[in-house]
């Protein structure tokens, strides 16, 4: 049966309001990420605004904020699998009543998103609530915190940060690729580069929460032990630094539209990786590494400047 326009026009409107409610949660949780999405061609920003929203809140769900409305760890794991019922119902329909998981879905059904992303995401999420936080009196670096109940091994961290952070760059790569013609080959080498991205950025944020993840969350995705050394930080730094080198070399291959704000986000990262570099391990268990609003809009203009000597050449 043919729509009439008014529906249409009805799901134009739902649609565009959900998509300024994902708009939102990204301006309220991350300027950095926001600022980088800016510099998107317009066909893509939304698209990716709309990713971030759905990641965020699985995040979020996961992180704390359910267990602080007071949900028991059994409510927050069936919250998550509402959530994945929700966005796997969305994908096939095209509709959801949550404004989040419906701005996600129109995006994810215009770009070739489907399970085979989402269903790791979900399952990295799940990870982090396989135990729940509780209050001890054990000391890691002289500093109290909470038992750490969930340690990571290298196979276990590998598994994690495909589903929690290599996926979103795969599901980006589609958005900037929807319109587009690659090889096979290329299309390889462009989906290895989102991968090396997402996992630098996941293994930098996971030396930056080191204080919150260990003392509140009970995880050490770091080390199996619990025990993040100087040697080992600087293990993790050489990772972060190949990842990064790796996913620049690819950049040039990315649509002209979306070179510049995926640039941005590796300066970002690149620079916070020199500040956790030079911070003791102790520091970092007491705070969290920033980049100045002042440094990250250097970052942004070298990012424009860098895409503007690209074309010239």
């Amino acid at each position: 049966m043919k729509r009439r326009a008014s529906e249409c026009n009805a799901l134009d409107d739902y649609r565009e309001a959900c998509e300024q409610a994902a708009d939102q949660v990204i301006r309220v949780y991350s300027t950095s990420f926001g600022a980088a999405t800016r510099l998107l061609g317009a066909r893509h920003r939304r698209h990716v605004r709309n990713i971030y929203a759905l990641v965020r809140i699985a995040d979020e769900l996961v992180d704390g904020v359910a267990a602080g409305s007071g949900l028991s760890l059994v409510e927050q794991q069936e919250r998550l699998g509402a959530l994945e019922a929700e966005t796997d119902g969305a994908l096939r329909s095209g509709y959801s009543s949550n404004p989040i998981v419906h701005a996600f879905a129109c995006t994810a059904r215009a770009s070739g998103i489907d399970a085979t992303l989402t269903s790791p995401f979900f399952a990295s999420m799940r990870t982090d609530l396989m135990a729940a936080p509780t209050p001890a009196g054990a000391v890691v670096h002289g500093v109290p915190h909470g038992e750490v109940h969930h340690r990571f091994d290298a196979a276990a961290h590998s598994a994690y940060v495909y589903g929690s952070a290599e996926v979103i760059g795969l599901m980006c790569l589609r958005v900037f690729l929807r319109d587009s013609r690659v090889t096979p080959e290329a299309l390889a080498r462009l989906e290895q580069g989102a991968r090396s991205l997402g996992a630098a950025f996941q293994n930098v944020n996971f030396l930056r929460d080191l204080a919150e993840d260990t003392q509140q969350l009970s995880r050490s995705y770091l080390s199996a032990d619990a025990q993040l050394t100087e040697a080992l930080k600087a293990q993790w730094i050489a990772t972060i630094r190949a990842q990064l080198a790796d996913a620049q070399e690819v950049i040039p291959m990315l649509p002209p539209d979306a070179r510049r704000a995926v640039d941005c986000a590796r300066r970002l990262f690149t620079r916070l990786t020199d500040r956790i570099e030079h911070t003791p391990v102790t520091e970092l268990l007491e705070h969290r590494v920033r980049v100045s609003g002042a440094a990250k809009t250097l970052l942004v203009l070298q990012s424009v400047a860098g895409a503007g000597s690209r074309r010239a050449a």
